[in-house]
């Protein structure tokens, strides 16, 4: 899997919407952490699990990898991608 196997995968979220995207991809929206990439935030692990699909032909489920720190967070960052604690609204 390549950087260009998640910019594929962006441009589909951004194409689908969230809900047809995770309908598609298997998987749901983020809650502790925001891929950021442009000015955009998207859910990391979601991202990373359609851009895996795209690179091997192989869908992953939400509960075969790790979101956080240790799983999606971790690779996105070595394939050059910027991804923070989401921010949590003001109360």
């Amino acid at each position: 899997m390549t950087d260009a196997d998640v910019l594929r995968a962006i441009k589909e979220y951004d194409r689908l919407g969230p809900e047809r995207f995770f309908s598609a991809h298997g998987f749901a929206p983020t809650t502790t952490y925001e891929l950021v990439w442009e000015q955009r935030f998207y859910p990391p692990k979601a991202i990373l699990g359609a851009a895996y699909e795209f690179a091997t032909g192989q869908r992953l489920a939400s509960g075969d990898f790790e979101g956080g720190k240790a799983g999606a967070v971790r690779v996105l960052g070595q394939l050059g991608f910027t991804v923070r604690e989401k921010r949590r609204p003001a109360k």
